[in-house]
């Protein structure tokens, strides 16, 4: 065989490897390509996590008297122990609230209409108040100067002046129509609380 011929099979044998090279490596990008959104597809989207995912919420640490943010749905949640004066002071915004024992549709069934609760020191309220969509201030402090002697603790919005006892039921004469929504939710343990799943369901 010449040198001639001898170089033209080995440059053969170099193009053949390239092209089985490449064409493998082209195969595989192709491959991850397809498959990258087909494992993507397992996980949530965005949008399926605007939708309502459950979010669940350490309340171990949450001491009497103060509250807690979480976020479910794209929306503040509110979460507050309450302390026994706190529970207390619900008998004492009856007269004052104007949907007392909640009948409007703004709670699961299973929780307490007054103290819209399932356990009564634990309350859960999604963060928003139901006038135009402001984020009440929690103001648990027993009439301080800008919201009257009479004021026995609750939310307050500064937006319009709404105002919620600690039950999130709405005030009486105020621009806010209904009560604070109270999500679904449930406990998974003493200290975990899951938001946006029901009790009687999960």
């Amino acid at each position: 065989m010449s040198d001639t011929t001898a170089g033209a099979v080995g440059d053969s044998n170099s193009r053949r490897k390239f092209l089985v090279t490449a064409t493998t490596a082209m195969g595989a990008v192709g491959a991850v390509g397809v498959a990258t959104p087909f494992i993507g597809s397992w996980n949530p989207s965005a949008k399926a996590k605007a939708a309502g995912a459950p979010v669940r919420v350490d309340i171990s640490k949450v001491r009497p008297g103060e509250q807690i943010r979480a976020e479910w749905r794209g929306k503040p949640v509110f979460v507050m122990r309450r302390t026994a004066e706190n529970i207390a002071s619900l008998d004492t915004t009856d007269a004052v609230v104007a949907d007392p024992q909640s009948e409007n549709p703004q709670q699961p069934s299973y929780v307490d209409p007054k103290t819209r609760s399932i356990n009564p020191e634990i309350f859960i309220t999604v963060g928003i108040c139901t006038h135009l969509g402001c984020s009440p201030q929690f103001r648990p402090e027993v009439a301080p100067a800008d919201l009257g002697g009479d004021w026995v603790g609750g939310y307050f919005c500064p937006c319009h002046g709404s105002r919620f006892d600690l039950a999130g039921r709405v005030y009486k004469a105020v621009p806010a129509p209904l009560n604070m929504v109270v999500p679904p939710h449930r406990y998974e343990t003493d200290n975990i609380v899951v938001v946006g799943e029901d009790e009687v369901t999960a």
